[in-house]
């Protein structure tokens, strides 16, 4: 019989399901729309808000709801349950579901010929899951940077300052807010643990990725941190307490938690056998979906912009984010979250279109042609001073400042800058189309410049950079991807659809249960993975000259976000870009 995996993605807006075979080829996929099939919830674009305090969450009992009918919906296509071998799955980061007293009992006890709806709710002390676009701990984020000492001494520990969204700062309110709720709580698990606990039956371990973004665990020593689990405890005497309601978090991203539960061999027919394999977070399964080696990035070009890569070095900073590998002991994923993504190309390229009178006012043409022709940095001849600008039409998480615009003419000899006004001479509007692919893609350099690793004979720079997204099929955009980021082996479109996150995971399943003793994620992946059917290269990546003239242009362009923050102050904290 040929075995199949089962990889689950549960996002804010929807729950999806997808079987791959061993050949890792797309075999079902069903997805279940919340608003779609669950509008009874009172819910809009999957969750419910209290404005007043910032709080944004949605009910368990919607996810509950959307495992069955999705199930089912995979049943109707003609799904085989009975060759499920393993199953993995994410979820978006950083939620938190909170199990009563009562959980496990429940979980141990379902009847196949009931729902799960039917028989769950009253395994929860809380009936709703505070989302990750949540943004009601700004006090609590506050006591989370100063617990340490500040922010960047809390992200070598965690990997990330503190943010809205991540789970410590949750629990701290949380505790703070329903104290008798807390005192009740049996076990507290992040949106992927929960999911997986009801495929297992018990609640699951949380994942040795996902765990990474709750501003709790100590990366470097792979332990919770006792400081931090104090203060979000409510003191040092809640520790064990807080400890107890967490679990141990397996080292092992391909561990199996166990086999599945009963009540899915009953009322679906899955083998008594099937493993559930780690869950993760959206972010990390995502970039499980291709063989991503170390160095190599991946660049979400969507509404805003999101840039994974893998490394073996451990640089944390209070810009971005650092997390354990989802699947490889020994490398870290380094993620950036950028609100000013495909919104602030969309403005300059509407600005173009209405000066040249273009009959498709959506068109990029003029944009691109532009962005190719204009030379590198606006120069001209290499004396005159090179352009760089900022577009954040939304307050920036990268750096944190608020909505604005900045150009400015740098003089490489000197190291200044001067203002440069909008005009026909200095700075024509017709500049902005190179200048804004410069901008988003040299800060992508500056933060990850110390963590890629030369390649070859060639400088540090990353191997191969991976676009996806809407973005990803605008060839100017690639073109500049290229030249400022480099990438020894190319610039590739990655062809994955809305599927990326839930392939991830099902390819996790289907290591997990799979792997030879000692074989690697990337190595099991490289072997099956069809890269003609989901990769193009679509231009060159390091250009010599080229690259070099933007690494040039870096300590300027960290000037001038430097000039952005002091004139525009901090930003509201942003969020990230898919779920």
């Amino acid at each position: 019989m040929a075995e199949q995996f089962l990889g689950f993605d549960l996002s804010t807006q929807q729950l999806k399901g997808i079987i791959v075979g061993s050949d890792l080829k797309l075999i079902h996929e069903a997805k279940v729309d919340f608003d779609a099939d669950f509008s009874r919830y009172g819910i809009e674009k999957g969750v419910l808000t209290n404005p007043a305090e910032g709080e944004v969450f949605a009910p368990v009992a919607l996810f509950l709801e959307a495992i069955d009918l999705v199930l089912q919906r995979l049943k109707d296509q003609g799904a085989d349950f009975s060759k499920v071998q393993g199953i993995s799955g994410a979820g978006m980061q950083h939620g938190t579901v909170f199990w009563s007293q009562d959980a496990e009992k429940l979980l141990g006890g379902l009847d196949g010929g009931k729902t799960l709806l039917e028989q769950l709710e009253g395994a929860f002390s809380h009936p709703f899951s505070p989302n990750w676009q949540d943004a009601s701990t700004q006090k609590q984020c506050e006591a989370f940077d100063a617990a340490l000492g500040d922010a960047r001494k809390l992200a070598e520990a965690t990997g990330s300052k503190a943010h809205h969204r991540f789970s410590g700062p949750q629990i701290l309110r949380f505790h703070n807010k329903h104290p008798d709720v807390y005192k009740a709580t049996s076990r507290i698990s992040l949106v992927s643990s929960f999911l997986a606990s009801i495929f297992l039956g018990k609640v699951a371990p949380m994942d040795i990725s996902d765990v990474c973004g709750a501003n709790l665990w100590d990366i470097e020593n792979g332990c919770w941190q006792e400081d931090l689990l104090a203060l979000a405890a409510g003191g040092s005497e809640g520790v064990q307490d807080l400890t107890s309601k967490l679990g141990d978090v397996p080292q092992d991203g391909g561990a199996s938690f166990g086999i599945i539960s009963t009540y899915f061999s009953k009322r679906y027919g899955f083998p008594s056998s099937t493993e559930i394999i780690a869950f993760t977070g959206d972010n990390p399964s995502t970039m499980l979906a291709l063989p991503l080696r170390s160095s190599d990035a991946m660049v979400s070009l969507g509404t805003s912009t999101t840039f994974l890569m893998s490394t073996s070095q451990y640089k944390p900073d209070p810009a971005y984010h650092f997390m354990n590998h989802p699947t490889t002991a020994g490398l870290y994923m380094f993620m950036l979250c950028y609100k000013n993504g495909g919104l602030a190309r969309e403005h300059i390229r509407d600005a173009i279109n209405k000066s040249t009178t273009s009959s498709d006012a959506k068109s990029w043409e003029s944009f691109n042609d532009l962005a190719t022709s204009t030379p590198v940095l606006g120069q001209d001849a290499p004396s005159d001073p090179t352009r760089l600008a900022l577009y954040f039409p939304r307050p920036e998480i990268v750096p944190s400042v608020k909505a604005g615009t900045w150009r400015f003419l740098y003089d490489t000899k000197t190291h200044t800058l001067s203002d440069a006004k909008p005009d026909d001479k200095t700075w024509p509007l017709t500049a902005d189309a190179r200048a804004i692919l410069e901008s988003q893609f040299l800060s992508l350099r500056l933060r990850s410049q110390s963590l890629v690793e030369p390649q070859g004979d060639l400088p540090a720079q990353p191997r191969r950079i991976y676009l996806v997204g809407g973005g990803a099929v605008n060839p100017a955009i690639a073109e500049l991807a290229g030249q400022v980021l480099g990438g020894s082996d190319g610039v590739y479109k990655l062809e994955i659809g809305g599927n990326a996150c839930a392939l991830g995971a099902a390819y996790k399943a289907a290591w997990g249960v799979q792997r030879r003793s000692g074989e690697g994620f990337e190595d099991f992946l490289e072997e099956r993975w069809n890269e003609e059917g989901f990769v193009q290269r679509i231009c060159e990546g390091y250009r010599k000259g080229v690259w070099e003239k933007y690494g040039d242009a870096l300590e300027g362009f960290a000037l001038v976000e430097g000039r952005a923050v002091r004139e525009k102050g901090e930003g509201v904290e942003g969020k990230e870009e898919r779920r």
